[in-house]
């Protein structure tokens, strides 16, 4: 080994490494929340992404990139297997005829109803697993970063 990085140092960024630790905790959770959507036929982004479009407004791939933590090709491409199955469609903005609204179809909304009470379960089994931190306390702990990892220094 080299000493001027020894294994401690991966014991250290093992134990330590937030990024590591919210990586794999989303991993996790991501692959949990896809099992339980599957009898609905959607993973947890898709889930997510409907989700985000389940408002009067019918918004622009721009306005659900800060919601989404994507860019606008990846939420671009994450809508065409929803817009195929004819869960989302787009239609001209009234305001600028260039750009293009999103919106839930009938078989959209259908799909989150069904989807809710699913998310809800999970989300209950999940919370309770947290034995030392509150729920809320992470979301905020979360937040806070996120917030702060954003603001230039």
């Amino acid at each position: 080994m080299d000493p001027d990085l020894p294994i401690s140092a991966t014991h250290e960024v093992r134990d330590r490494c937030l990024c590591l630790h919210a990586q794999r905790a989303a991993r996790r959770l991501g692959r949990v929340f896809d099992e339980a959507l599957r009898p609905v036929g959607l993973t947890n982004g898709q889930f997510s992404l409907l989700m985000a479009l389940n408002r009067p407004d019918g918004p622009r791939v721009g306005d659900l990139t800060g919601v989404l933590a994507m860019d606008r090709t990846t939420v671009t491409a994450a809508l065409k297997p929803l817009e195929r199955r004819g869960l989302v469609d787009s239609f001209a903005d009234d305001q600028d005829a260039r750009a293009r609204r999103l919106r839930l179809t009938d078989a959209g909304r259908e799909a989150l109803k069904q989807a809710l009470p699913i998310w809800r379960e999970m989300h209950d089994r999940v919370d309770a697993l947290l034995s030392r931190i509150t729920p809320e306390a992470l979301r905020t702990g979360l937040v806070e970063v996120l917030g702060e990892v954003d603001r230039p220094t």
